[in-house]
């Protein structure tokens, strides 16, 4: 039985000149033809192969050419935007014709010997389970190459068999193309089971049928998978699962925080109107300490400052994608997305950084600006370094060319590190003075002795875990669209776990930081940050899950690319949830401090 191939998916300037800006950089994403999409009969309509790879290592992908298919004797290669590139986007022209409502029957593309060597090659991407992607008047096309026939066989008996009939099934509005399908010919194929010489004749039929589909329309199907009724009652499940749960464990926490701090404020109020000597216990006999400023106060400005900039460049990701730039298929509008946008907004990491290391009272604000624009694209950049390595020696498709590694370090020199320097001017000429609603004392209080539970890891542990259980049911979404092959187009309810993800972990790092101040323990700052950042951890542990129980990845180079990014992404995850939980915990302490008299 043949395959039937499917159409699925594997993404400080003023507000008004950012919009600009993207706007001329997704211009080359969103149309990679020059065309108006109309055609005339027998005119040549776009046709672009790929790549090929297999089917569940998604970020292993080869050139289409680099299986011994019949090459065109004029390889046209397609000039390709940042993004496309990239995504490891590799567009060459097809070896086939498809004309515009031009039928053709058993077109034979080329004949060829196959030797051992490419017998070899063929077999092997049956054996993984190769697919190819091609592009057809910027309509995507998904087949596989070939098919392991097993029925009633033992494993040694196994045949491989090549495909060599591509049938393409193209549907037409008047003047322009609306869908193609694909699919292969059960009874035309090329058996390589054998190491021999195998005569190869590639053919192609064309079939043309008229739709009222409109032209406006014709992407719509790529993003119904995702719009399912059963796929939408999972997703809304997991809404009300995650408010639910938040609802009623915030609530739960919430009425207990507030019952505890209002006795707190009538028992501190009773104590000063007693001039009785009592033992001082509690958050308020802290207030000396509390807001003594933090250790390695450069790096947690650096810190707050990076985790500012993700949040930034989070918010501006969701914009685009709710008023509908990630359409599917846009090719490569993602990747430009975050590249132009981490890039115009490095100016607000440089400001919040320099400007919250003034306030600490520190003098080094360069060294602090340094380590601004390093924090995040450091570990990036060395991550990168690796695995576009690997992908070199692998010659696959995610290895970037020269090209596009010297047009990242411009936009990285020209564009990023100059508006980080002009934030950080910003931050530091800013002399915004720390609010603190009480006076710090000259020698630091010590801190009594406390449980294990009480410590930093036991508490991390624990802040992490509720905002992770309100968002891992749409985790597995994601993760199938991004390393996988499933749509993901339901931006509107990523949003809403989004925020939800973020009043979890204000809510929750708020809560632990009461109860750590009331234990006397004014070592808050730090605490605060990495409590508010631990979500990003679970995430890195649920990769973990999804690798070996729920993917079939497998081989060293799809294994580094998955933990490597995805470490990059959950450190991100951890500045920017943690700056989410500090800033919320400065609140607090600022408000129930301002609420007493400190003496």
């Amino acid at each position: 039985m043949a395959k039937t191939t499917t159409t699925t998916t594997t993404t400080m300037s003023p507000i008004f000149g950012l919009a600009a800006v993207l706007a001329l950089c997704f211009a080359r994403a969103a149309v990679s033809s020059p065309s108006d999409h109309r055609y005339k009969a027998r005119h040549p309509v776009p046709l672009y192969a790929n790549k090929v790879g297999p089917f569940h290592n998604p970020s292993e992908t080869y050139r289409y050419f680099d299986l011994p298919y019949c090459t065109p004797d004029h390889l046209k290669e397609k000039k390709e935007a940042l993004g496309e590139v990239l995504n490891g986007d590799r567009l060459v022209s097809a070896p086939f014709q498809l004309d515009f409502l031009t039928i053709k029957e058993y077109e034979v593309v080329c004949k060829k010997t196959l030797s051992k060597v490419e017998v070899a090659r063929f077999r092997s991407a049956i054996i993984q389970d190769y697919y190819f992607q091609m592009y057809y008047d910027d309509l995507p096309i998904w087949g596989f190459i070939g098919k392991v026939d097993k029925e009633g066989r033992d494993p040694s008996e196994y045949k491989y068999l090549l495909y060599k009939h591509i049938i393409f099934e193209i549907f037409y509005n008047k003047d322009r193309v609306i869908e193609i399908n694909v699919r292969t010919d059960p009874n035309s194929v090329a058996d390589l089971t054998e190491d021999k010489e195998v005569d190869f004749q590639f053919m192609y039929t064309a079939k043309w049928k008229e739709t009222n589909i409109p032209f406006e329309k014709r992407m719509d199907k790529y993003s119904q998978s995702s719009s399912l009724p059963h796929h939408l009652e999972i997703h809304w499940f997991s809404i009300v699962n995650s408010c639910v749960t938040v609802l009623l464990l915030t609530g739960f926490l919430a009425t207990i925080l507030m019952r505890v701090l209002k006795n707190d404020f009538v028992k501190y109020a009773h104590d000063e109107e007693s001039a009785e000597d009592e033992e001082e216990t509690g958050w308020k006999y802290i207030h000396g300490d509390v807001f003594r400023f933090p250790g390695y106060k450069s790096l947690f400005a650096a810190a707050v400052g990076s985790g500012t900039q993700l949040f930034t460049l989070t918010i501006f990701i969701f914009i685009l994608a709710l008023v509908g730039v990630f359409y599917p298929y846009n090719r490569g509008a993602l990747f430009t997305a975050l590249v132009v946008i981490y890039a115009l907004t490095s100016g607000i990491a440089g400001y919040t950084a320099s400007s919250f290391y003034c306030q600490l009272e520190g003098t080094n604000w360069v060294r602090n600006l340094l380590l601004t624009g390093c924090l995040f694209c450091g570990p990036l950049f060395l991550t990168f370094c690796f695995l576009n390595t690997v992908a070199i020696v692998y010659t696959a498709t995610a290895a970037l060319p020269f090209g596009t590694i010297l047009v990242i370090v411009l936009i990285w020199t020209l564009v990023t590190s100059p508006l980080l320097i002009l934030g950080g001017i910003a931050g530091k000429n800013s002399k915004a003075e720390f609010q603190a609603p009480c006076r710090t004392t000259k020698y630091p209080r010590e801190i009594p002795p406390l449980p294990w539970y009480r410590e930093t890891i036991p508490q991390m542990a624990m802040a992490g875990f509720l905002p992770f259980s309100a968002i891992y049911i749409e985790l597995y979404y994601i993760f199938a669209s991004v390393w996988g092959h499933r749509i993901y187009t339901i931006y509107s309810i990523l949003f809403v776990v989004f925020i939800i993800l973020l009043i979890v972990t204000a809510f929750i790092t708020v809560a632990l930081t009461y109860f750590q101040l009331a234990a006397e323990d004014h070592k808050w700052w730090w605490r605060s940050f990495l409590c508010g950042g631990s979500t990003g951890l679970f995430i890195y542990g649920y990769c973990l899950y999804y690798y070996y129980a729920r993917s079939d990845m497998s081989g060293f180079m799809q294994t580094s690319f998955f933990f490597g990014y995805m470490a990059c992404v959950c450190y991100g995850f951890f500045l920017m949830l943690g700056t989410v939980g500090f800033r919320a915990s400065l609140l607090f302490i600022r408000h129930i401090y301002r609420s007493i008299k400190c003496e």
